[in-house]
């Protein structure tokens, strides 16, 4: 596993200087070149790169070119009949597990042995009942070698409310890789611990702080908010995720210039983000009003000015 990197007699700088200093070197990228996005697939690619197309064409354009990627965060259609323009995503569930199967195998060709995978989905419905996705698509990664880390609870507070159940309010992020050696920097990613000031009251460190002075781990049940009509980040695409979703994992399983792809890539959420703190994005999308939309907001990542909200930020 890769280690933290600390660099010796560093002196912590306060949060709100530290983040005008990244902004200001942020906001003097420049954006991407046209060719970073179409309907072909090039050979090679260059170092970004959004496909208006099916996600299987392109993950074998990939094998065929060895573009392989450090980290791959998607969020697929959870076969609810939602509409996404020219696809149909109202299938059983055993044809949705045979075409979700041929997706990740293909995946599995293209990460990295130190690589991971990030499956971020929620429930089927089928006649009234739930149908867990997360459940019916572990044994899928299982069997292909990935390597579990974490089933991720993503809470969230709003959303339809059932008559007949508890109203749903999370969805979860599987966490794979592909071997035992990965990436994890867990101080890019620290929150704010509840009790910062909180010292040993005996033995060998007593007076010490008891907890890192930089946050705590943000454990696997995140409260982030969901994207709704009032939201910063809101597009017309129906099933948006929130940046920070990716935000978080990207910090933590990446560094800058690692190459991040999405196959289901939506409103382009994870390629922004990637852009947005200098990854190297590649996506594909069969739908091209998602793709205009997306388009546009990898290039305000890729400057700097991505609009969106912070992992760190506190639900009110």
């Amino acid at each position: 596993m890769a280690h933290n990197h600390e660099i010796s007699g560093a002196i912590p700088l306060p949060a709100t200087i530290f983040l005008k200093i990244v902004m200001s070197v942020i906001n003097t990228r420049e954006p991407l070149e046209t060719n970073c996005f179409g309907t072909n697939l090039p050979s090679p690619f260059p170092d970004n790169y959004l496909y208006n197309g099916k996600c299987e064409d392109m993950l074998n354009h990939c094998i065929e070119t060895n573009l392989k990627f450090d980290l791959i965060f998607t969020s697929p259609p959870y076969n609810l009949g939602k509409q996404y323009g020219n696809y149909n995503d109202k299938n059983s569930l055993d044809q949705y597990l045979i075409w979700q199967t041929e997706v990740i195998s293909l995946c599995e060709k293209v990460i990295k042995s130190t690589g991971s995978i990030c499956w971020q989905v929620g429930n089927s419905m089928r006649d009234g009942h739930i149908e867990p996705l997360d459940i019916y698509l572990v044994p899928i990664f299982n069997k292909l070698g990935f390597i579990l880390r974490n089933r991720i609870i993503w809470h969230y507070g709003h959303g339809l409310h059932c008559k007949h159940r508890f109203s749903g309010r999370y969805e979860t992020i599987l966490w794979f890789t592909k071997s035992e050696t990965y990436k994890f920097n867990i101080d890019p990613v620290r929150i704010p611990s509840k009790y910062p000031g909180k010292r040993h009251f005996k033995g060998p460190k007593k007076g010490e702080l008891s907890g890192n002075p930089n946050g705590k781990n943000p454990e696997d049940v995140w409260f982030i908010p969901n994207i709704k009509h009032n939201h910063v980040e809101k597009t017309k695409h129906p099933c948006q995720f929130p940046v920070a979703l990716v935000q978080r994992m990207l910090l933590a399983t990446t560094n800058i210039g690692d190459a991040i792809f999405d196959p289901f890539a939506g409103a382009c959420t994870t390629m922004a983000a990637a852009t947005q703190f200098q990854r190297r994005a590649y996506g594909s999308e069969i739908n091209s009003d998602y793709c205009e939309i997306g388009k546009n907001r990898i290039q305000q990542g890729a400057m700097g000015k991505l609009s969106y909200r912070d992992h760190l930020l506190p639900i009110a």
